[in-house]
């Protein structure tokens, strides 16, 4: 607002941009976030930063956010940083709102991806895992993640997550494994626990059994066949030459066939085919029991020239009817009674109507078998499941003719048991059709190999059985119930997991590998009876605590756990270990529950109990089938309830396009390490706080970009902020009342937006946040309010109640600004608060977030304010068109002529002096339409702009052209306000000479 020369003589005069009050600050405009931002880790690790916010919170209600588990394999990617960030701004948050937010972060350690690493380093330098004593495979796997978890620990920390990063949980710390393996044996003294025989997810690569959780869906292509079960008694005559078809994309799981299901409510036909080619295996002649809505599409299939629908077949003639294998007679083995059997799973979207019934391979299809056990036996029917492949996927000797034909290879490719059973199928001239098809599928997610279904013994824990210590409820009631009394965040939630609980099998927590915590029960060797012994299981978990899992593996026969009540020769020892689900599913039993493990979070009082605190769950939403679950099973098992109160979940991360989720396989991308490095955590914070976690969000080099701008104009405002304040004096305070109105507007605004971020905060829709601080800090502040005071900042004497009234708000502004910030910007909100508060302990994160009085609200003066700016907007409108012309160089050199219609509009703008809120040296304002060429926006009808040029002399030091420059003698090339401030400027430093 000053040069060296005067504006109209062109003579060198005095410099007066030193007498302004010109912004100064070392908060730098280039943030430099990743120098900058491990300077500042640096600072809060020497400081002890985060015990020293444990202290200061101690005794205030407790909001614990119980971190879910990452697995400790590899470097965190994008949808971790997600996570993670989106944890830190919330706990964060959570304080400033004046909980207690202790933060604890976890490690899942055990597992198959774990022990997969290991064996693929041991393949890789030849050696057999087996030939490997256990204990010391369990060290590798127990060092592997060891490192992993130092290494994501410091890329969390260097997101700015603040937590007890020197106190984590770890699944695999000794207290943990016997912490878990307590919890699993009170499933099993509640008799919750049962060992049992079912169809379960088996990968052949892996050679372990799978959850839900641990699969996942992708296109596979798979054999189909429809082969045909002559009937064999119960027919009438007309249905006796006929044969029942079936429909499956699992041939290989012909020779565990044991039924066949149908439907009441489905319409059935005894269909002949009428015409067709020699080769077909359909020949003329043959006829099918098949449903109506399904023929057409069977035989087209078989390539059937011409059909014809015989009659009617009821279900009560299907039900009294016994069929014959396809294999029986041509394959020994297979000369058993195969009955119809109805089965609610048996629809009309597919197949033929009749449903292939392979107890050991499928859920429906075991489900089916045992509901009809008594009836089946009844009949004369030998109701017991046949294990028909091995670990290996290998056809077994229970699958005659087929044995050592496999499934799957090794490797995870199709074997040759489709093509054996496909032929013999041919030869005993019961296939009809045979085809491909390409569907969902599910694979392993760590191989991405096929899975089967296979018959095995696991360990199971029962949903549905009434448990004495749940009050006569089952488990499944009593997490359903858990459900209702959750708070769901999105509320839609709720639905999700409340479905995928209803309709859940019994839980199997077995699996067949060696990195994990041992299924810790015993089983009679005659009875088969499950040991439940409290001094046996004391003394379990008292060698866990002291030696880990591990002591569970050293004793060859669990004779230092049975001795000296029971004789170990009586016992089998289980050397199952336990599904890792169930390992995260427990961990509150130790991070919550355990106050000598994790003293800060010791004393948790629910709100539900009576108490003030508040226990949340945050993951992304794929964990309604994972950790939210099995914690849910776990908890409700063991205690009644839900281990938390809120629920909160988070979608994937998606390419920019928004149509892929994040692959290295896709090669699209973008990690948070690269972003750190080229721009700092706090942009990647910025994206986290700004999306809408409740659904997918989407990340690319452009939306970055985006980000990054929006993060230039945060920092901007509190540069300018920092750099007027440091002209503050601290003095007697200007009462409210006494404040010019655009200061009492600020006010109004803070008051306004700190209900709003409060209640944003505390219902953790953090966009909200964003949205809120960022329109304020550009389009209240910075593009409104800093513009409009600069001239009286810069420029006003030293004595101006003006300049006093802005810097007063302006600190207020900046302290609950930064405040409420630092959430989400952790890194330079603290570094614009030590620049305002320097001290060697000082932190924005100590604060909670400041009262802000109500009686600053004053929604009359805001509305007045905003029909201001709209008119405003028009002034502005028109300068800028002047400013492209040429015509002006800035809006000083203008005084234009305002035109308002509308005499509300008018009235507003008595008693402000408009020319200083559109920065101009004069404007007058007309009553009227204007005319034609007057500049307009259409959105601001009534208001009509006419450019004129200010009148007079440009002040050598504030750059106003003004008629009243040179009225003061003593400083003839400033305007009389200027001429003040100078006389104030020179009466401090001791004149201009001085200067």
């Amino acid at each position: 607002m000053t040069d060296s020369t005067a504006p109209d003589a062109g003579l060198p005069t005095r410099d007066y941009s030193q007498t302004l009050f010109l912004p100064k600050t070392e908060f730098p405009m280039r943030a430099g976030l990743p120098v900058r931002e491990p300077l500042l880790l640096e600072r809060w690790a020497a400081t002890g930063l985060y015990g020293r916010i444990r202290t200061q919170a101690a005794g205030r209600p407790k909001f614990v956010l119980h971190d879910g588990p990452p697995y400790a394999n590899g470097h965190i990617h994008t949808g971790t940083a997600l996570n993670k960030i989106l944890k830190d701004v919330i706990v964060r948050s959570q304080g400033t709102l004046g909980y207690d937010a202790n933060y604890v972060p976890g490690w899942d350690c055990h597992g198959l991806p774990i022990e997969w690493k290991i064996e693929e380093q041991y393949r890789a330098k030849g050696r057999n895992k087996d030939d490997v004593p256990v204990v010391e495979f369990r060290q590798e796997c127990r060092t592997f993640a060891g490192h992993w978890l130092d290494v994501q620990r410091e890329e969390f920390k260097r997101l700015g997550v603040t937590g007890d990063w020197d106190h984590p949980y770890v699944t695999m710390a000794f207290p943990a494994e016997a912490a878990i393996a307590r919890e699993l044996m009170r499933f099993s003294m509640t008799g919750q626990l049962y060992r049992g025989s079912k169809p379960v997810m088996w990968s052949v690569v892996e050679k372990t059994a799978l959850a839900e959780a641990e699969v996942e869906y992708e296109d596979h292509v798979s054999d189909t066949i429809f082969a045909a079960f002559p009937i064999t008694a119960g027919a009438p005559e007309d249905l006796a030459a006929a044969r029942v078809v079936i429909w499956t994309t699992t041939p290989w799981t012909m020779p565990g066939n044991r039924a066949v299901a149908y439907s009441k409510k489905v319409a059935y036909g005894l269909y002949r085919v009428t015409e067709a080619a020699e080769e077909n295996w359909a020949k003329t002649g043959d006829t099918y029991l098949l449903a109506d809505t399904l023929a057409a599409g069977v035989f087209a299939s078989a390539r059937v020239d011409a059909f014809e629908r015989v009659r009617d077949v009821t279900a009560a003639e299907i039900a009294g009817l016994t069929l014959a294998h396809p294999l029986a007679g041509h394959v020994g083995g297979y000369d058993f009674k195969v009955p119809l059997l109805e089965g609610e799973h048996v629809t009309e979207e597919a197949g033929t109507g009749f449903v292939h019934t392979a107890p050991g391979h499928g859920r429906e299809d075991f489900e089916v078998w045992t509901a009809n056990g008594r009836a089946l036996q009844a009949r004369g029917i030998e109701t017991r499941i046949p294990y028909t492949v091995d670990a290996d996927g290998a056809l077994t000797k229970e699958a005659p003719g087929f044995t050592g034909k496999l499934v799957l290879t090794p490797k995870g490719e199709k074997g040759d048991a489709n093509k054996a059973l496909i032929a013999a199928l041919t030869e005993a001239g019961t296939l009809v059709a045979r085809g491909t098809l390409k569907h969902s599928y599910p694979h392993s997610w760590r191989s991405k190999k096929p899975v089967i279904f296979r018959n095995t013994p696991q360990w199971f824990i029962a949903l549905d059985r009434p448990v004495e210590s749940l009050d006569g409820r089952s488990l499944r009631d009593v997490a359903l119930k858990a459900i209702e009394e959750t708070q769901w965040v999105p509320p839609q939630g709720k639905n999700r997991i409340n479905g995928m609980v209803a309709n859940r099998p019994d839980w199997v927590v077995s699996r067949q590998r060696a990195w994990g915590v041992p299924i810790t029960v015993f089983v009679h060797r005659e009875t088969g009876a499950i040991l439940r012994d409290p001094a046996v299981n004391a003394r379990i978990e008292a060698a866990f605590a002291a030696e880990g899992a591990d002591a569970w593996f050293d004793d060859a026969d669990g004779a230092r756990f049975l001795a000296p009540e029971h004789d170990p020769a009586a016992y089998e020892k289980v050397t199952d270990v336990l599904d890792v689900w169930f390992d995260s599913g427990s961990t509150h039993a130790f991070v919550l529950d355990d106050p000598e493990q994790f003293p800060g979070l010791a004393g948790v009082k629910r709100k539900r109990d009576g108490g003030t605190d508040t226990v949340m769950y945050l993951e992304g939403s794929d964990q309604h089938r994972g950790w939210f679950q099995s914690s849910l099973l776990e908890s409700a098992g063991t205690r009644g309830r839900a281990p938390y109160d809120i629920v909160l979940t988070h979608g994937f991360v998606l390419d920019e396009r928004g149509k892929e989720k994040m692959s290295k396989s896709k090669g699209n991308t973008l990690a948070p390490q690269d972003v750190i490095k080229a721009s700092g955590a706090d942009i990647l914070r910025l994206w986290v706080s700004a999306s809408d976690y409740s659904d997918d969000v989407r990340i690319g080099p452009e939306i970055m970009k985006t980000f990054g701008e929006t993060y230039r104009k945060l920092r901007n405002s509190l540069r300018w902020m920092l750099g007027s304040l440091a002209h503050f004096e601290p003095g007697p305070e200007i009462p409210h009342a006494e404040l010019p109105e655009l200061e009492r507007l600020i006010r109004h605004r803070l008051s306004e937006l700190d209900g709003e971020i409060r209640e944003a905060y505390a219902n953790f829709d953090l966009k909200r946040v964003v949205a809120l601080l960022n329109g304020f800090m550009t389009g209240d502040l910075s593009a409104f309010y800093f513009d409009v005071r600069k001239d009286a900042l810069y420029c006003d004497p030293i004595s101006s109640k003006v300049r006093r009234a802005a810097l007063q708000v302006i600190d207020e502004t900046f302290r609950r600004v930064t405040i409420w910030l630092a959430p989400v910007l952790a890194f330079t909100a603290e570094e614009a608060w030590l620049d305002r508060y320097p001290s060697d302990l000082g932190s924005v994160h100590l604060e909670t977030l400041p009262e802000t009085p109500a009686s600053w609200r004053n929604a009359a003066l805001a509305e007045r304010w905003q029909k201001i700016r709209r008119v405003r907007r028009v002034v502005t409108g028109a300068l800028e068109i002047e400013r492209a012309a040429k015509r002006i160089g800035a809006s000083l050199e203008a005084a234009p002529t305002v035109f308002v219609a509308d005499p509300d509009l008018l009235s507003v703008l008595d008693g402000i002096d408009f020319s200083e809120v559109c920065i101009t040296s004069g404007i007058t304002i007309l009553e009227g339409e204007g005319p034609d060429e007057a500049f307009r926006i259409d959105d601001v009808r009534g208001v009509a702009v006419v450019s004129g040029s200010a009148k007079g002399r440009k002040c050598a030091r504030s750059w106003r052209v003004s008629e009243t420059v040179g009225s003061d003698p003593d400083y003839p090339d400033v305007t009389p306000r200027d001429a003040q401030a100078l006389r104030e400027w020179d009466a401090r430093h001791g004149g201009a000479e001085a200067a």
